[in-house]
């Protein structure tokens, strides 16, 4: 089981980023994949979720209007892009796969069992 988190990098306040994660070893068709983010001294917080076969999508407040997360059938895999972006959105983020189909439950860290090893985003001037 493989969850390939990447596309952090460093950006200014303002800028623009895209996240990609990639699933395998497992059957994605039955689990939603998340993405979370964890600063240093900070714990783990839910950013966004999308559902691999309803493709409902679900938001933390913090990046309501500035995220959109979606699935590529084609490329098998999920796109996080993030806008806006600012100092504070500076964190580690991590890609997992868990079951559920509401925002209470895929915005809990515990419902996800498979992570993948994370990709740095810098936001700074």
């Amino acid at each position: 089981v493989q969850l390939q988190a990447s596309g952090g990098g460093l950006v200014q306040p303002g800028g623009s980023l895209r996240l990609s994660c990639v699933p395998s070893g497992f059957r994605v068709y039955y689990y939603a994949i998340g993405w979370f983010r964890e600063a240093p001294g900070k714990e783990r917080e839910f950013v966004a979720a999308i559902t691999w076969y309803g493709g409902d999508t679900f938001y933390a407040d913090s990046m309501m209007g500035r995220a959109t997360i979606s699935r590529d059938y084609n490329q098998y895999k999920v796109i996080l892009q993030m806008n806006s972006l600012k100092p504070e959105d500076t964190a580690l983020y991590y890609c997992a796969a868990g079951i559920g189909s509401s925002r209470t439950s895929l915005r809990a860290a515990t419902r996800y069992d498979y992570w993948g090893q994370g990709t740095q985003v810098t936001v700074s001037s």
